[in-house]
């Protein structure tokens, strides 16, 4: 019994450190399809089209907090929302598919609550 429980604990820590990234399981976001790179720094991929995603992303911005800088040729958006700093790429990777990564600190620590709620909104925004 002892063995079972052990190994239903351990096994997932090994995975996370094998691959470096764990999948983030339920909610709206599983089903987005976003997964964490770094503690810090959540991303995704989708086949909405990218100037959808781009209006969408300004928007959420804007309604969520100050934009400090934006380039849409680049596909950069930084802002200062909830006391943390944001920063969201839009990164084409095909025609069809753009990848949305999304990284926010608050007092230099990762806010990956926050990255998971802008993913969010920024994915059902987008048409």
């Amino acid at each position: 019994m002892k063995k079972i429980f052990f190994y239903l604990f351990f096994i997932p820590f090994v995975l996370v450190n094998i691959y470096g990234c764990w999948f983030i399981f339920g909610g709206a976001v599983g089903a987005a399809g976003a997964y964490a790179i770094s503690k810090d720094t959540l991303q995704g991929e989708t086949d909405k089209p990218y100037n959808s995603l781009w209006n969408s992303a300004l928007l959420v911005s804007k309604i969520r907090g100050n934009i400090l800088q934006e380039d849409s040729s680049k596909g950069y958006i930084e802002l200062e929302a909830e006391s943390s700093r944001v920063e969201i790429r839009l990164i084409r990777v095909t025609r069809a598919t753009t990848r949305v990564m999304i990284s926010a600190r608050k007092y230099h620590l990762p806010n990956l609550s926050l990255a998971q709620d802008l993913y969010v909104k920024i994915i059902e925004e987008a048409r």
